[in-house]
């Protein structure tokens, strides 16, 4: 099962965002105190649209709190990771795998990271940005350990419950 964990976010706005992306995707949210807004339907609903009632999260107080209830293997993002997620393998659907994303301002703490140098991924970029937006970085790792599972339980085409995988041929 793939998990995004998310260490102390601080714009609701992401937090919607990656909100949508779990409900869209089967993806357990992981949310880690101190959180920057209140967790409520009025801060988040414009990024999650109406799909809040379909996200699926958890809540902890603090990382140990975090650690404390969940097992399993760990990649953490940030922008000294050394590695690309494309040096990963995702492709194992019976491990939990956690993508942990730090907060928008200062990332994952390097207390944490030094613990886990080798599970650390960078997404590439040049020497003109800092680092890319959360919700993007989110969806970028996501699409990748799910690539790398065939997408499993996600339709390949535009479900009948929508406008159906022929929309484009109708008139």
């Amino acid at each position: 099962m793939i998990n995004v964990v998310l260490y102390q976010p601080e714009i609701p706005q992401n937090t919607g965002n990656i909100m949508r992306t779990c409900a869209g995707t089967n993806v357990l949210l992981h949310l880690i105190k101190p959180l920057g807004f209140k967790l409520d339907i009025k801060k988040i609903r414009r990024s999650a649209v109406n799909y809040l009632e379909n996200v699926n999260y958890v809540v902890y107080e603090d990382y140990e709190d975090f650690l404390s209830k969940n097992t399993g293997r760990m990649v953490f993002l940030t922008r000294y990771g050394k590695k690309t997620p494309k040096e990963f393998d995702f492709s194992n659907r019976d491990e939990n795998l956690y993508l942990v994303f730090g907060k928008e301002s200062t990332g994952i703490p390097k207390s944490i990271l030094r613990e886990h140098l080798d599970d650390c991924v960078r997404l590439p970029t040049n020497d003109l940005v800092r680092s890319l937006n959360l919700s993007n970085c989110v969806s970028i790792m996501v699409f990748e350990a799910l690539g790398q599972q065939d997408y499993p339980n996600l339709s390949k085409t535009e479900p009948e419950t929508l406008k159906g995988e022929d929309w484009l041929l109708k008139e």
